[in-house]
């Protein structure tokens, strides 16, 4: 039986964490642009690299931010 390789090798570290940031806003999106894809897309923690705490946090904040039409919702 073959053995399985790990494609990524180096462990992704929460951003959020890394930088103390304890909560996020759904006004600062810039912050939030950086989780989401070119689709507009909520991107997935294991492409992140968020922790599971703050991906709840950052998924909420982005479903506010579209809501008050912070962001869009779909690519222009």
């Amino acid at each position: 039986m073959a053995k399985q390789t790990n494609l990524r090798e180096t462990r992704k570290y929460c951003y959020l964490c890394v930088n103390n940031i304890v909560d996020v806003d759904y006004k600062d999106t810039q912050l939030l642009r950086r989780f989401i894809s070119s689709y507009m897309k909520i991107v997935p923690t294991r492409r992140s690299g968020v922790c599971a705490s703050h991906q709840r946090k950052v998924s909420n904040s982005i479903k506010r931010a579209r809501f008050m039409a912070l962001l869009p919702y779909i690519p222009r």
